[in-house]
């Protein structure tokens, strides 16, 4: 008789960025949205190259992954308006900065975000 070979799979879920295509090992919770900002204008318009000092954090990012929805008074889920992959304008002092595996993202409620760039 011949043996069968068994392979073993892995049934881990992983949620994917949809930026970079890497796996992401954070997940918000509720109405929060994980954000990437977009990297900031190396020159100005006239063509003056600037220093990281004087560099404004830009108010836009991506959107990479969203939580449960916002609780609603009758104790369901809303939907989100954003989407993963969206780019997204918000507040200039928006969510908390966090680090993850040497990229920097930004934890944000849905309500910072103010507008949807097509």
């Amino acid at each position: 008789m011949a043996k069968k070979s068994a392979k073993k799979t892995s049934k881990k879920s992983k949620k994917t960025s949809a930026s970079k295509g890497k796996s992401l090992k954070i997940r918000p919770l509720g109405d929060r949205v994980l954000v990437q900002r977009v990297e900031a204008e190396e020159k100005t318009a006239g063509g003056i190259v600037l220093p990281d000092t004087a560099k404004e954090k830009p108010q836009r990012g991506t959107v990479l992954a969203l939580g449960d929805g916002p609780q609603l008074d009758d104790g369901s889920r809303g939907e989100f308006q954003v989407a993963v992959g969206q780019t997204v304008l918000f507040t200039s002092f928006a969510g908390t900065d966090i680090t993850l595996e040497g990229e920097d993202y930004l934890l944000m409620r849905e309500s910072d975000i103010v507008a949807i760039i097509d």
